[in-house]
């Protein structure tokens, strides 16, 4: 599972620094999470570090990205083994 920032967000720039795969950034309104980097954490965290620290909890799991921890862990081994 991905996750996704909602509109919902404050843009209080919390949540970009706590993501160990750099999957957060700054969009043109909103912060937003790019599908292909989120791992919820998985390799790195028992929890996704975003949803802990975002004060308005609009940090739901992506719809449209629903994955298992098997595949997390896949992708989490994807993104470590790439250049």
């Amino acid at each position: 599972m991905a996750l996704m920032i909602t509109d919902e967000c404050i843009n209080c720039d919390v949540c970009e620094p706590e993501c160990p795969n750099e999957a957060i950034s700054l969009g043109p309104e909103i912060y937003q999470i790019d599908p292909n980097k989120c791992t919820e954490c998985v390799g790195h965290f028992d929890e996704p570090q975003c949803v802990q620290v975002c004060p308005v909890a609009c940090i739901p799991v992506h719809p449209e990205h629903v994955e298992d921890k098997d595949s997390l862990w896949r992708k989490f081994q994807r993104l470590r083994a790439a250049p």
